[in-house]
């Protein structure tokens, strides 16, 4: 019987791996430049217009009038032919002119005389007869950057965002004597209020990515930035072991700073869309729901003794970015942006939740095990209907 002897080829060293992959990049330039000479597409074409798509991305309104930046998605550049308002054509000034390409922006400056708090409608017609509708739910003047404006803007965010979180950590004092099952609740309660935040988070991201223009694929880039944030946080976080103490409260402060810029965003919007009326009562809403977030800060620190400069620098991590959030959200923001840094922040939340797990596990000595304790599940209980509940104040 004769037998074949086959030899693996062997791998391409030095010169000859680049010639290789040289083949591969030749061919592809080969198709891309026949594709563009003989346009195979051609006869597919029927006559019908090109599938065009407009995003309204911010809406301007001033004493000169309206102005919306719009982003077009279409397959072709597309041409915005005629503007209506409130079903009346108007002319309009563009900046730049012209077609706007596939993902490029455009300003659409109109001379509408708005009425304050009224609904107007604003419809976009392109040369191809397509029609894009956009709703100015009130009309209200866009807020202006100047120093007064920001500086009370300033002072509202530190109330819901500073103000709670630095309540929470006062209870730092209190908390040290705790016993070993009293850690473990604070610690599952940490867990518990953070897995809230990280399904609020995620939710709140997943919004904004639908409002944002088709060709950011908003769903995928939330889920793929949550991954990465995620995965990245991990292995800064693991570089030098596990965190633990005032490390593992640093990266909560970060997580929960994280999704208090969304709940800032939310306020500012809130300023900017004219429904602004938040009123004592949501502003308490907002101070109570965050109070616990100081709380579970605190926890993995109870057996260190941080100096007060650490104190205020977790205050401010994990609340100051509501500051943040209400001027962004309040001037100017981009959907897909706000998406971004609210899927960071689920990413960030997420890799929190597992280091807290992991150290409820090492405390107890018990591993995956110490989750179903009484008082790791309590604390699981008690942090995520704490959020609920008090989440319910704030939510119009």
């Amino acid at each position: 019987m004769m037998h074949e002897r086959i030899d693996a080829a062997a791998p391409a060293t030095g010169l000859s791996r680049y010639l290789w992959l040289l083949l591969p990049a030749a061919v592809f330039a080969v198709a891309i430049v026949w594709l563009l000479q003989t346009n195979p597409l051609q006869g597919f074409n029927n006559g019908a217009p090109p599938v065009e798509n407009l995003t309204i991305e911010r809406t301007v309104l001033d004493h000169d009038g309206v102005r919306l930046l719009v982003r077009a998605g279409g397959s072709d550049p597309m041409t915005v032919a005629q503007v209506q308002v409130d079903a009346a054509y108007w002319e309009f000034k563009q900046e730049p002119q012209g077609s706007i390409a596939r993902g490029d922006t455009a300003w659409i400056s109109l001379p509408f005389p708005w009425v304050l708090g009224e609904t107007h409608h604003v419809t976009f017609v392109t040369n191809t007869g397509a029609t894009f509708e956009h709703e100015i739910a009130v009309a209200v003047p866009t807020p202006v950057a100047t120093s007064g404006s920001l500086w009370s803007q300033a002072i509202l965010g530190a109330f819901v965002g500073i103000l709670p979180v630095a309540i929470g950590l006062m209870c730092y004092p209190a908390l040290r004597g705790a016993g070993q099952g009293t850690m473990t609740f604070l610690l599952a309660l940490t867990v518990g209020l953070l897995a809230f935040l990280l399904v609020d988070t995620f939710i709140e991201a997943l919004e904004f990515a639908s409002t944002s223009a088709p060709i950011f694929q908003g769903s995928v880039l939330v889920v793929l930035t949550a991954a990465a944030s995620f995965l990245v946080l991990i292995a800064v976080g693991r570089r030098r072991g596990t965190p633990t103490g005032l490390a593992l409260a640093t990266f909560i402060a970060l997580g929960i700073g994280l999704h208090n810029f969304g709940e800032g965003l939310a306020i500012g919007a809130a300023f900017a869309a004219g429904s602004a009326g938040l009123g004592t009562f949501l502003v308490l809403g907002f101070t109570l729901h965050n109070i616990t977030e100081g709380i579970g800060i605190a926890a993995p620190i109870l057996k260190v003794k941080p100096s007060l400069r650490s104190f205020v620098g977790l205050a401010l991590l994990a609340g100051g970015p509501a500051v943040i959030g209400i001027w962004t959200g309040s001037l100017a923001y981009a959907p897909q942006w706000t998406a971004i840094a609210l899927a960071i922040g689920a990413g960030a939340i997420a890799q929190v939740i597992v280091e807290v797990y992991g150290l409820i596990g090492r405390s107890n000595g018990q591993g995956i095990k110490a989750i179903l304790t009484p008082a790791s599940f309590a604390g699981l209980a008690s942090g995520a209907a704490f959020m609920y509940a008090t989440a319910m104040l704030v939510k119009i």
